[in-house]
């Protein structure tokens, strides 16, 4: 083990045991790709990065050193497409493993990653590519997707790539009445895929695309670093607004830092567990769960390449594959309700943590009576990583999400910019002078958004909350 989150925080903590202090530190050619996964690759080869499947029975432990391997492979092949430092590229590929690949080798290209969700529309898909200058698509060939991207890429002349991702599965195989998967026996699926040497072995034909399993399973696995700068922007997501095109959030590597308050001090990630956090690529929320926090601090996350959500089997998972500490959204949690848990073996699940909408009390106490754990709620956006939480070593109060973590400045501000009472409600603001990591940089392109977002000293969150006399929000 490499300790690497060490590198980067400054920590301190109470006599109970809670963290009270917690400073980042980005060097200035800071690089997630080469400084964390290519590191622990080299010194800890074999330590476990991610144990993905799907629902057809696929299933690949990949190792840091794959990652490396893989990663190192997409860049190469990526560069061949005319990908570099500061190109912006959509990437809609669902929970495949291929996800990962593509945004440790555009990292490493210095390329900006853009996910994006596979349910966009025309609109929405011509709204993002034009706005973004997207200059390369990949995309999962699993739905409908790409068919979409063909209807609107002729009027966004910025995309001079297409790529294609075949899953070989995705949980979108056909099923017999008894369940069986209906497996072509010319096509590789399911099962047939499993092993080393089924990495990227489906390919895609499309007119128009490149293959991207094919191809990169051909590039050379030699990739020597490239310069790039952590003050350059290295990711992108399109706000889920309420009214209006959604806004483009911009962060750079600071961001993946960041998320070490996430993993190491809300999901309570260790080196030797397993985290499993469901949420789709196309979200934010993933990049919380499933790659930066849990990675700085060297441990697996599992992955479940499905299409549609089932509970039973989110919780068959758990106990299949050891699963230590679990994060999903309240309505998930709630779905488990409805199945009878107490059928489940989730003997190894140690920690549980919730965010996206507001925990039911209730939903608390049924989790804690079935399974003994509590459920640790926590609060942050797109343009932020965790910024308020019921942290490791807290007791948190049902119905509250936790207070402020010690990484920001945070206040709860009236419209006039002064602090609200105890009990009175008011917008969650951000100290940014100066500019914490993790903040997002600007909403790109839109400098009266970002105007109104940042002013006076603060990042306003558009968020309101009130907080109690203990100083929970």
């Amino acid at each position: 083990m490499r300790n690497i989150n060490e590198r980067y925080v400054t920590e301190a903590f109470d006599e109970e045991g809670q963290l009270t202090q917690f400073d980042i530190k980005t060097p200035a050619d800071f690089n997630f790709a080469y400084d964390v996964v290519d590191d622990i690759a080299v010194a800890d080869p074999d330590r476990r990065a991610m144990v993905w499947c799907n629902p057809e029975g696929e299933e690949h432990v990949f190792t840091f050193a794959d990652m490396k391997r893989w990663s190192d492979k997409t860049a190469n092949f990526l560069a061949d497409c005319g990908i570099g430092r500061g190109d912006f590229v959509m990437v809609i590929l669902r929970r495949h493993y291929q996800f990962w690949f593509v945004m440790l080798a555009l990292q490493k290209l210095g390329a900006v990653a853009v996910p994006a969700t596979f349910m966009l529309k025309e609109h929405d898909l011509t709204y993002r590519l034009q706005g973004a200058d997207i200059k390369a698509i990949i995309a999962t060939s699993a739905g409908d997707i790409a068919d979409t991207v063909d209807a609107v890429v002729a009027e966004c002349p910025s995309v001079e790539a297409l790529i294609l991702v075949n899953p070989a599965g995705a949980g979108l195989t056909p099923q017999a009445a008894d369940g069986t998967w209906l497996l072509p026996e010319d096509e590789p699926a399911g099962p047939a895929l499993s092993g080393p040497a089924g990495i990227c072995a489906a390919p895609a034909v499309r007119a128009g695309w490149r293959d991207f399993n094919s191809e990169v399973r051909a590039a050379s696995a030699a990739f020597a670093r490239r310069e790039t700068a952590a003050a350059d922007p290295m990711l992108m997501y399109f706000s889920s607004g309420t009214s209006g095109n959604p806004k483009m959030v911009l962060h750079d590597s600071g961001y993946a830092l960041a998320h070490l308050i996430t993993a190491k001090h809300w999901h309570n990630v260790r080196p030797d567990g397993l985290h499993f956090t469901i949420a789709d690529t196309g979200w934010g929320k993933a990049v919380w769960g499933k790659f930066f926090g849990q990675w700085l601090m060297e441990a697996a996350v599992l992955t479940y390449d499905f299409d549609r959500y089932n509970p039973a089997d989110i919780l068959d998972l758990i106990g299949r594959y050891g699963v230590t500490t679990l994060c999903c959204p309240p309505t998930m949690y709630r779905m488990m309700t409805e199945v009878n848990v107490d059928e489940f073996d989730l003997a190894s699940l140690e920690y549980c943590t919730t965010a996206g909408e507001a925990l039911n009390p209730d939903l608390f106490d049924f989790w804690r009576e079935h399974t003994g754990l509590t459920i640790y709620e926590g609060f942050g956006q797109t343009e932020t990583p965790l910024t308020v939480g019921n942290l490791t070593n807290s007791t948190p109060r049902p119905g509250s999400m936790g207070k402020p973590v010690p990484l920001y400045d945070m206040r709860i501000l009236r419209e006039d910019g002064t602090e609200c009472d105890t009990g009175e409600t008011g917008e969650i603001c951000i100290g940014i002078n100066p500019h914490p990591a993790g903040i997002m940089m600007e909403y790109y392109r839109n400098p009266e958004k970002t105007a109104e977002a940042m002013h006076d000293g603060w990042y306003h969150t558009g968020d309101t909350a009130w907080r109690d006399e203990e100083g929970n929000y």
